[in-house]
């Protein structure tokens, strides 16, 4: 329901924010300007695109020279794909300059869609400055309503900033492991875990060392993209308990995955170790009693995983929405605790929106309840790039769009013309799990053609003996959710959900491979939808012989 939100970012307040309140005064009165006039913001923001893009290889090709206003910026640049901008960012990452910028490109940020090969996207100074500006602002949204986030430590799960260089010589790695390492000396202090766990190439060993170090520390924050990184790290507790136990009480990183790293890094990393006792109660909220907030993404399939948080963690601990940001950018940012969604960052990034008409709108051109494709230029050379990614609009702060993320566009079940969303999927596993107390470590969801088509969910996790009732409830929870689905399965055109019962650690292995292709490791999102074959071969094979069921 479509509600108006409003922002209060007072000079006073509790001594942290006010400290960090004091620092950002400008930042916030372009914000709160920005807010009641976002046409003027975006078109601030073009000028500084054109500026950069002018006199390059792109803007030459697209006359960028006679472009002035929005609307020629539309008319002399079309929408794109990754594939359609594919040959322009192949030319930087060669090492040609004034390729999409004259801005220097500083490294490729790498990230990667279900398929096909890794996506390097470019990094430039102003690009970097935007995102810095949206994290800023979200920080003193928390520190307003959290001020125990800063008594303790704040453990933030990132993958490594460079892993490889490109054929020109750039730097490859992960925005998550940027931003890290961006941060000033006084906030990296307040980071549990060393960069250099982060950088470990064995997942398993890179997992144990967080942990290990997470335990030795007084954690009042957690951060990951996704919340279901978060309960794998509480699994992998308690699969490790011993190893870890083993370790605490020696004050080293030996046991478990970690016997598995060269002796000069464990040498380096134990520097940082300290003795200490073993728990008696290993819920994080118990290890971690000053645990104040967890801060991850809320909308589209999180929904699901953000649920299981409480019982992961011993109890009820406010979650804080990051926001919907991505490799390629900030876009909207959460500024209250029950938003459930963020205002749209129209200082960041040139935003635009294609309804199902399949017309481009800018942010005061779009309504309350609308879905949305996001498309996005920004200073580092991504011009009117299609994300893919559909957003609702859910509100209004001042005159700019509150939105929330509902997930990839095109990613649905189909089989009869029944569409059923990911989104729909998520929710409609949310009411089966509450109703019948499964707790599915993770699901995908695909359509099995058949002379009757049905839809198979593949479930790890699920006791056998819950099987009927979560498949009956699911089923019910989906007909309310989508009217098509409901049609057909009335009129028997579609068959009963069927179910795939997965081994312990298929979605764990599945991460690992994800991760391995280029996946940034807290943002690998499990697949609650496949697409393909190929795609749902990824989730049940037990290896790559797997050949699919028909």
């Amino acid at each position: 329901m479509a509600r108006a939100h409003s922002i209060d970012l007072p000079r006073k307040g509790n001594g942290p924010y006010q400290l960090l309140r004091g620092f950002q005064d400008g930042l916030v009165k372009s914000f709160l300007a920005a807010l009641v006039n976002p046409r003027a913001a975006q078109q601030a923001r073009l000028d500084l695109l054109l500026l950069q893009a002018r006199g390059t290889a792109f803007g030459r090709a697209h006359d960028l020279d006679k472009v002035r206003s929005l609307e020629d910026w539309r008319r002399a640049v079309p929408l794109r794909s990754h594939a359609d901008l594919l040959p322009w960012l192949d030319r930087v990452a060669a090492g040609e300059r004034d390729v999409l910028t004259r801005e220097a490109v500083t490294m490729l940020l790498e990230t990667s869609g279900t398929t096909g090969r890794p996506k390097h996207l470019p990094c430039t100074r102003s690009w970097a400055r935007g995102v810095s500006d949206a994290q800023r602002l979200w920080m003193l949204a928390l520190l307003r309503d959290h001020e125990g986030v800063s008594r303790g430590r704040a453990l933030t799960v990132v993958s490594a900033a460079e892993h490889a260089r490109s054929p020109g010589g750039l730097p490859i790695g992960s925005n998550t492991g940027r931003m890290h390492l961006a941060q000033p000396w006084y906030v990296r202090w307040r980071y549990p875990v060393p960069y250099e766990v982060f950088c470990i190439d064995d997942q398993d060993a890179r997992q144990y060392a967080i942990l290990r170090f997470a335990l030795q520390a007084d954690l009042s924050t957690i951060t990951t993209a996704n919340p279901s990184t978060l309960l794998l790290l509480v699994r992998r507790m308690a699969q490790w308990r011993a190893e870890l136990s083993q370790d605490l009480s020696d004050g080293r990183l030996r046991a478990g995955p970690a016997a598995a790293l060269p002796a000069a890094q464990r040498a380096r990393l134990e520097r940082q170790l300290r003795k200490r006792p073993v728990p008696t109660d290993w819920r994080p909220l118990s290890l971690w009693p000053r645990l104040s907030t967890v801060n991850c993404w809320k909308g589209g399939s999180a929904a699901y995983f953000v649920e299981r948080l409480p019982e992961a963690l011993g109890g009820e601990v406010p979650v804080r929405e990051v926001g919907i940001t991505a490799s390629e950018g900030y876009f909207a940012v959460p500024m209250g605790a029950d938003w459930g969604g963020g205002v749209l960052w129209t200082l960041g990034h040139l935003l635009e929106f294609v309804g199902e008409d399949g017309e481009p709108r800018w942010a005061w051109e779009i309504e309350a309840g609308e879905r949305l494709r996001l498309v996005i230029s920004t200073e580092a050379g991504l011009y009117r790039y299609d994300m893919q990614d559909e957003i609702e609009v859910i509100g209004r702060c001042e005159n700019t769009p509150v939105v929330r993320f509902i997930g990839k566009s095109g990613r649905f079940v189909n089989a009869t013309g029944e569409k059923v969303t990911e989104d729909q999927v998520s929710a409609a596993m949310r009411e089966a799990a509450r109703a019948t107390g499964a707790r599915p470590v993770g699901f995908t969801a695909r359509a099995h053609l058949a002379e009757i088509p049905f839809l198979e969910l593949a479930l790890e996790g699920l006791d056998p003996a819950l099987g009927p009732a979560l498949l009956a409830r699911f089923d019910t929870a989906l007909c309310s959710l989508n009217l098509e689905y409901a049609s057909k399965r009335r009129s028997s055109r579609l068959g009963p959900p069927k179910l795939c019962a997965l081994a312990d650690g298929a979605y764990a292995r599945f991460r690992r491979d994800r991760v391995a292709a280029g996946a940034p490791e807290g943002q690998v999102k499990d697949p609650i939808v496949a697409l393909d074959a190929a795609e749902w071969g990824r989730v049940v094979a037990p290896d790559p012989a797997h050949k699919d069921r028909p």
